[in-house]
């Protein structure tokens, strides 16, 4: 697998930017969508056999100012700044963060009384393996009939890219599958020993599902966005979720669902415990 995770990074943003946004010119016959390596070169002001060169990953170490304008030209949030950061440190030799420690399996007890509070809301507390640590009993009603739960270690990323059931949760697997590889790919990627070791794992039990995506998917997983769940009782859901990082400290980050529509509001309230009513006499 190519360990190019710079070079990937910037082909992808350079082919989701039309020359429209970035103020360029289009010419009638144009088959490209995005941008030329020209035009990104042009708009930082740096030559075209450089932008190859760093594309290529024969160049992973670009200066600060040359990095600023390769994200002013790709017109980069600022998440997508501080991610090609990240990407630049970790071709870095010396680099060594989060990889120097094992993942985190245990939960401060605030950050615990955090993710109870949640509760009716399904949420659910990983570390950057994508280890279950911790969830909410409304998560627990909505991903335990459907798998995920059942190992005593339960891995969200393993689950979606290995087992057979997370296909049938998930109608639409392919772009869910994207995500969690992003999620993984976040940061060092395989200059995290652990990381590297879960990949490797992949790359022989998920095969072509996983090590395409490693080719090919960015490490920047959304933030928040919308998915579909279906359901073994409740049915097809729509979901709202939002990824809310801890602090470096912790290597954990908190996903909470929040029902998209009315009928899924309303089929969530169907899978919480109904009252005892007893009757008189």
């Amino acid at each position: 697998m190519s360990d190019n995770e710079l070079g990937l990074f910037l082909r992808t943003r350079r082919a989701a930017i039309t020359p429209a946004e970035v103020g360029l010119p289009v010419a009638p016959r144009r088959r490209a969508t995005g941008l030329l390596r020209s035009e990104v070169a042009a708009l930082a002001r740096v030559s075209v056999e450089y932008v190859t060169r760093l594309e290529q990953g024969r160049d992973r170490r670009p200066s600060p100012q040359i990095l600023a304008a390769l994200a002013d030209a790709l017109r980069l949030s600022a998440d997508e700044r501080a991610h090609l950061l990240r990407l630049t440190k970790a071709a870095d030799p010396g680099f060594s963060c989060l990889g120097a420690r094992r993942p985190a399996h245990t939960v401060r007890p605030t950050v615990r009384a955090v993710v109870e509070q949640l509760d009716p809301a399904p949420a659910v507390l990983l570390n950057r393996l994508g280890d279950v640590l911790a969830y909410t009993a409304a998560y627990e009603r909505l991903m335990g009939p459907i798998g995920l739960l059942e190992p005593a270690r339960p891995n969200l990323t393993r689950f979606v890219l290995t087992d057979e059931r997370a296909r049938k949760a998930y109608p639409d697997w392919e772009r869910v599958a994207d995500e969690e590889v992003a999620a993984l790919k976040q940061g060092s990627f395989r200059a995290d020993p652990h990381i590297a070791a879960l990949a490797d794992e992949l790359a022989l039990t998920a095969g072509e599902v996983f090590t395409r995506r490693v080719e090919t998917v960015p490490g920047l997983a959304d933030p928040n966005g919308s998915l579909r769940l279906s359901h073994p009782s409740a049915g097809e859901l729509r979901l709202l979720y939002e990824v809310l990082d801890l602090p470096a400290g912790d290597d954990q980050r908190l996903v909470v669902h929040l029902a998209a529509d009315t009928a899924t509001e309303r089929a969530l309230d169907r899978l919480r415990p109904q009252p005892i009513r007893l009757l008189a006499g």
